[in-house]
């Protein structure tokens, strides 16, 4: 049996595999948790759920506009290095949320505490990179759908503590929490050195490696995550927009739950077999494939009818976010493999802000439906950059470094 087919057991058997990956996953429920308890924390401290919206963005825009060039000094110095450095800003400035006494205070503190949250998802990506591109590489489809896994896993799991520890009234300590999981699980990472990627210090390689990302073939790659965000940020938008307009607003929930068990349950299947299509057309087949389904979501009668298009519909999102990676990898210089993969996170995240926003407006103005036909809009998108991608002239991999 093909090592790539022979399940995620035996990847994380793995030496090394297990003690970066568990606690990256730990620390990425923290992430999922912080944008969202920050809102509770604002909200109930100064009633105004405009207060804790400027909280929540100035964490996520300094965490798109920062993490890149984070992500750059991780790749030139060692994630040993640069990694505590991050942990201990953003613990600090967390702190200075939970101790302020203003608003203002209490906003400019969470933009520095999203400026200095780790990228934990990308730096675990880039050591499965490390560790398996000796002889390995066919396995790496399996370690990133490990990885969309833990992410599925994190944004399913931190939203429901904060909103329970939030009913609860205790606020405070969901951001307490979180910080506490960023931490614990950034610092076991930071410790774990023999399974991380070499720093790259020579300025030759620096150089190939940031030219690396200015390639046709890693821009295309970065407006596809673009894309792919645009879908991430119409859902969020109107399910719950068409939940409360159908007088079911409760039914928001079971649809995004029933829509993240698909996606996981997509993803653990994708990752367990070995795929022999190329991937440039696995991407076609399954951008083609959320492109269609999304048609089902606008023509929705009912909660029930869109509780199972969306749930179809989200069965495409992993595999397309595996592929992603996948091309990621091969596109760039391993000198700038981490910034690469931050970078994609950046602009699913200017997507997915994006695409609330229009999806707001869209359904104050003509309704639910208006803002579910971003869906197959978006999907329709990343069916023509896929199909540029699968035509356009093909560059050379970028060449491995010797270690």
């Amino acid at each position: 049996m093909p090592r790539a087919a022979s399940g995620y057991r035996f990847l994380l058997r793995t030496p090394g595999a297990a003690a970066f990956f568990l606690p990256a996953s730990v620390g990425r429920v923290g992430i999922a948790m912080t944008g969202l308890g920050l809102v509770w924390l604002l909200h109930a401290r100064t009633g105004s759920y405009g207060q804790a919206g400027l909280a929540a963005a100035g964490f996520a825009l300094a965490e798109a506009l920062a993490g890149p060039q984070l992500a750059r000094l991780i790749d030139r110095f060692g994630q040993a290095r640069v990694l505590p450095f991050c942990l201990l800003v953003h613990g600090a400035a967390i702190a200075g949320v939970l101790a302020s006494t203003t608003p203002t205070a209490a906003i400019a503190a969470a933009t520095c505490a999203g400026a200095a949250v780790p990228q934990l998802g990308a730096l675990s990506g880039a050591r499965w990179v490390h560790l398996l591109r000796a002889g390995r590489a066919d396995e790496l489809p399996a370690a990133f759908s490990l990885e969309a896994l833990a992410n599925a896993t994190a944004f399913l799991l931190g939203p429901v503590l904060v909103a329970a520890l939030g009913a609860a009234g205790d606020e405070a300590w969901a951001s307490a929490i979180a910080a506490g999981l960023i931490i614990g699980g950034g610092a076991a990472l930071a410790a774990q050195r023999r399974t991380a990627p070499r720093p790259v210090r020579e300025r030759a390689e620096r150089a190939r490696g940031g030219r690396t990302l200015l390639r046709p073939a890693f821009i295309l790659l970065a407006l596809l995550n673009l894309a792919i965000g645009l879908y991430f940020g119409t859902m969020q938008v109107s399910v719950s927009s068409f939940a409360t307009g159908h007088g079911v607003p409760g039914a928001a929930a079971p649809i995004i739950a029933a829509a993240s068990l698909s996606g996981l349950l997509s993803g653990w299947a994708y990752g367990r077999r070995q795929h022999r299509a190329p991937v440039r057309r696995q991407l076609v087949v399954a951008t083609a494939y959320l492109a269609g389904t999304a048609l089902l979501l606008p023509l929705a009668p009912s909660v029930i009818w869109l509780g199972a298009a969306v749930a179809v519909t989200e069965v495409a999102v992993p595999p397309t976010l595996v592929l992603l990676n996948v091309l990621t990898e091969k596109a760039v210089h391993p000198a700038a493999l981490t910034q690469a993969f931050t970078w994609n996170n950046s602009a699913s995240a200017a997507g997915g802000a994006l695409a609330a926003s229009l999806a707001g407006h869209a359904a104050d103005a003509w309704g639910a439906s208006a803002a579910l036909a971003q869906a197959p809009a978006a999907g329709l998108v990343l069916l023509i950059l896929t199909l540029a991608l699968l035509l356009g002239p093909r560059e050379p991999e970028a060449e491995p470094t010797i270690e």
